[in-house]
């Protein structure tokens, strides 16, 4: 008997070794340092759109985080995992059962077979604490315990990844809606500017001071102008009803209710650049969707080991202890006790090829997953190259527009002087006019632009 049990425990030994999950973190090339260098970025507490230092954005960011329907169902999702985790858990742990039934017979007496003095009417009454629990010999359910906790961590960082794009996103769309805001704005200057032109030389042109030729030029370029408008304000239309929805706004506000903004001076400043200056590589394996990745794939190999075990024999506990009687003041006497406890070994002999399946099944599982992750990490490094050299690109941009539009701005004053003076024709004063009306236009784009491309690292940087 003692050599049974040693070789029992033997078995339970190597069974245990070899099923236990077994993951290793994939290696992988990385850079030792980010590739551009300048100023490190400012500690922000999760909160990096406050480098923006823009209250209504901030305002915005807090208003989706908080009703924002796509982030709620990702945290939803992290309760679900954690609610499936603890249903996991519990096949560690023995389950416990009561019961108490009451019932009531009739035998007949017309077989011979009710024994003498027994009546054939009777009451039973039966109270009992029942226990089953299978011995996880094989690991299988601490493997399935691991991939459970795998799946809550996952879940845990697919949320935190929606919440830094949806950051990231409210952000990019406001400086879009501001932009289009100053663009409008400058249109209208323009227009307004050129019908009070219109009007004057209107006068001019039925006093005969200037030809007809001039005058339809001006008021064909008015109307150019003007014609601008709607597009633009179509356009603010749409990006305002999109930001209102990432704001997780109601229908009737989506409809009804414009995005309070305040006056043309916020939208003026340039956000700080963020470059990650020496920062080691390892650090953007703590990205969100990295991490989500990685615990796809540990759950994954963990699932490998619970398929496994299935192979082997499951060791089924079971036992009931309690009363029986005819009466309900017998039920617990002594004599009435009653118990049971058994242990058995189920197994599965021939299943056609149904466990190795399965077990395939949870490997190339984790070879997709593998693929998955690798993949991931390829398109963080990119991103984040990407957006460094956007955020430079794009702050360069705005810099020479800024210049450009001062100097197109020098230009329109002094044609204007000029042709006061009649040293320049209408004409040269309309392109004046056009140049600097587009060079304004394209600085606020450029602008929208490089406060954009600081919002795409700080995602790209996982926030």
């Amino acid at each position: 008997m003692n050599k049974a049990v040693a070789l029992l425990m033997v078995a339970v030994m190597s069974g245990c070794a070899l099923i236990k999950p077994d993951y290793q973190r994939p290696a992988v090339e990385l850079p030792a340092a980010w590739k551009e260098s300048a100023q490190n970025p400012a500690r922000n507490n999760g909160t990096w759109w406050s480098v923006y230092k823009d209250p209504q954005l901030e305002k915005l960011i807090d208003e989706a985080l908080a009703r924002n329907t796509d982030l709620a169902a990702a945290i939803a999702r992290v309760d679900q995992a954690r609610a499936l985790a603890v249903q996991v858990d519990s096949n560690l742990y023995p389950q416990v059962d009561a019961a108490f039934v009451r019932s009531r017979s009739l035998s007949s007496a017309a077989t011979g077979l009710l024994p003498p003095g027994v009546e054939r009417e009777r009451n039973n009454y039966r109270a009992t604490l029942s226990v089953s629990y299978e011995l996880d010999v094989w690991g299988k359910f601490r493997a399935a315990s691991q991939g459970a906790r795998a799946d809550v961590l996952a879940s845990e960082a697919s949320r935190d990844a929606i919440r830094i794009t949806l950051a990231a996103e409210v952000a990019k769309t406001w400086f879009t809606l501001r932009a289009l805001d100053a663009q409008v704005l400058s249109t209208r200057r323009s227009v307004s500017f050129l019908e009070e032109g219109l009007k004057l030389q209107k006068k001019r042109f039925d006093g005969g001071v200037i030809s007809e030729f001039d005058y339809r030029q001006l008021e064909a370029e008015a109307a150019g102008t003007r014609g601008q408008l709607p597009p633009l304000e179509r356009d603010r239309e749409v990006i305002e009803a999109g930001l209102a929805v990432l704001l997780g706004r109601s229908p009737k506000a989506i409809m009804e209710e414009a995005i309070v903004r305040d006056a043309e001076s916020s939208i003026t400043a340039l956000a700080p650049a963020v470059v990650p200056e020496g920062l080691p590589s390892e650090l953007l394996l703590r990205r969100p969707d990295l991490v989500e990745a990685e615990q796809r794939l540990i759950a994954s190999n963990a699932r490998i080991a619970v398929a496994r075990a299935e192979m082997f024999p499951s060791i089924p506990l079971t036992g009931f202890g309690g009363s029986e009687a005819q009466t309900l003041a017998a039920l617990f006497s002594g004599p009435a006790g009653i118990w049971s406890i058994a242990i058995g070994a189920v197994g599965t002999i021939f299943a056609a090829g149904r466990l190795q399946a399965q077990v395939d099944a949870a490997r190339a599982r984790e070879a997709e997953l593998l693929a998955n992750y690798q993949g991931a990490i390829q398109n963080a490094f990119r991103e984040v190259r990407s957006a460094l050299a956007t955020q430079a690109r794009a702050r360069e941009s705005y810099d020479i527009e800024s210049g450009r539009a001062v100097a197109l701005e020098a230009t329109l004053r002094l044609v204007r002087l000029r042709y006061r003076n009649g040293l320049s024709s209408q004409l040269e004063v309309l392109d004046a006019e056009r140049n600097y009306l587009s060079a304004v236009n394209t600085r606020h784009a450029a602008l929208r632009a490089q406060r954009a491309a600081v919002a795409d690292l700080y995602k790209a940087l996982g926030g």
